[in-house]
């Protein structure tokens, strides 16, 4: 029987197909995710990795058996996904295994508006359901269970009319951008989406292969970047954006081709979107974003809000305040006219329509948001993470002037630097951010813990 604590993970599904999972435990996954979140009706779609398309197929096949009529709407991102639940009001399933290699795949799945679905909102019922069906067989149906119906349905149209209602980028000054999709989905929406803009688009791997012949589709990691950084610097663009495998996260570069940190873009769209509703309202930040965040939300106005890192935390904290966007330092971005989901098309857009708007070039529009020197997360492999973490909290606990909290791992805060150690759920890691006002105090801060995680 398939081990399915090593592919239900805390957000989603995932793992290597078909040695961890495959089409029948796909199947069987679409009939629980019908029996825990009812309704009779679901939306499923698929990014362009060679497993999506049987997998999603089965996954329909089950769902439609437990008297689901399911609507297909085939190839799209995760946040197209997203939008098929939120306007049509139906529970989603996308399969896509995000950045992960090739051999990966998963699911990930929403209830209807795009609420997330987690281990405490769902994915541990269908887990439970789907290893009791494997012991004992799966039931049939209900009696008087009539099968669903199986259709299709076209939305990526209404998706970038959707995006493009929220920002207006008819009046801006004409950019050229470069857009490195890592053949993954961006080359599906970026065309549609871009369509008619004052926008010269220079495409960059656009062509759907979930193979990724030519870098990883994962901008986090630097070295995915490099030839995005390079076209733009060749090209004399404005600016350059990659998207990750799903394209529901965008990284930014200016024209330099230098990297625009997440916290930095966070922090201009949380300005914009406070600008759009009369200067005030709340942003969710998560504890590893910049204390640039923050400080331009009171500036604009706006009430920020601190959570734990994740995209379910940020997304309950929405549901909770009201709040009208949030930003994670990972490059997802939550915009309450977007179902309190994350999208990074649509912060794309608005870096655009912010450069597009003024004259100046993108590194001196971002200087005011980045404002912090910055390490970048760090990961450290350790034996023993508990007692690591014990270690740094003992060395700082005593000393004048500095705070620690635990909301998610150890925060400490120093007059002129803080720094955050948290440990991996799933590896045996422990990650450290550290920032400060100034490079000399990152290094010290950030070597001085280092040699305590590593001791």
């Amino acid at each position: 029987m398939p081990d399915l604590s090593h592919i239900v993970k805390a957000y989603d599904i995932r793992g290597v197909v078909p040695d961890a999972w495959d089409e029948s435990l796909a199947e069987l996954f679409g009939a629980a995710f019908v029996e825990v979140v009812g309704g009779p009706a679901i939306v499923v779609g698929h990014d362009m990795r060679p497993s999506s398309p049987g997998l999603s197929a089965a996954f329909a096949r089950g769902a439609a058996a437990r008297g689901a009529d399911v609507t297909l709407i085939g190839l799209c991102s995760t946040d197209q996904l997203y939008y098929a639940s939120g306007s049509l009001d139906l529970p989603g399933a996308m399969f896509t295994a995000s950045h992960n290699p090739a051999r990966y795949n998963g699911i990930k799945l929403c209830r209807a508006g795009a609420a997330p679905v987690g281990q405490d909102t769902g994915l541990a019922q269908i887990r439970r359901l789907v290893e009791r069906w494997l012991d004992e067989g799966a039931p049939a149906a209900p009696a008087g269970t009539a099968a669903g119906t199986v259709s299709e349905r076209d939305t990526l149209a209404g998706y970038a009319a959707h995006l493009r209602g929220l920002v207006d980028l008819a009046p801006i000054r004409p950019l050229k951008v470069v857009v490195d999709a890592g053949n993954g989905m961006g080359g599906h929406t970026v065309p549609t989406v871009f369509e008619g803009l004052p926008l010269d688009l220079v495409p960059l791997y656009f062509e759907l292969d979930g193979t990724f012949p030519h870098h990883e589709a994962n901008p986090l990691d630097p070295k995915n970047i490099v030839d995005l950084q390079e076209r733009v610097r060749a090209e004399g663009a404005d600016l350059g954006i990659a998207f990750d495998g799903d394209a529901d996260r965008c990284f930014v570069v200016d024209e330099r081709g230098e990297g625009v940190p997440p916290s930095a873009v966070t922090a201009l769209v949380a300005a914009r979107e406070l600008a759009r509703n009369g200067g005030s309202g709340t942003v969710i930040h998560n504890l590893i974003t910049s204390w640039s965040v923050p400080e331009v939300v009171r500036e604009n106005g706006g009430t920020p809000v601190r959570t734990r890192v994740g995209h379910s935390f940020i997304k309950e904290e929405m549901a909770r305040t009201g709040a009208i966007f949030g930003g994670e330092h990972s490059a997802h971005y939550y915009f309450k006219d977007f179902w309190n989901a994350d999208t990074g098309m649509l912060a794309a857009l608005h870096v655009l329509a912010a450069l597009g708007g003024q004259d100046g070039p993108l590194s001196a529009l971002v200087a005011s948001y980045d404002r912090y020197a910055g390490s970048g997360e760090i990961n450290s492999t350790v034996a023993d993470q508990k007692a690591r973490l014990a270690a740094v909290k003992e060395a700082f606990a005593a000393r004048e002037d500095v705070t620690l909290d635990e909301l998610d791992g150890l925060t400490a805060t120093g007059k002129d630097w803080w720094f955050n150690v948290r440990a991996s759920n799933t590896e045996p890691l422990l990650r450290l951010n550290v920032e400060a006002r100034d490079g000399a105090v990152l290094a010290r801060v950030r070597d001085e813990v280092l040699s305590l995680l590593r001791a």
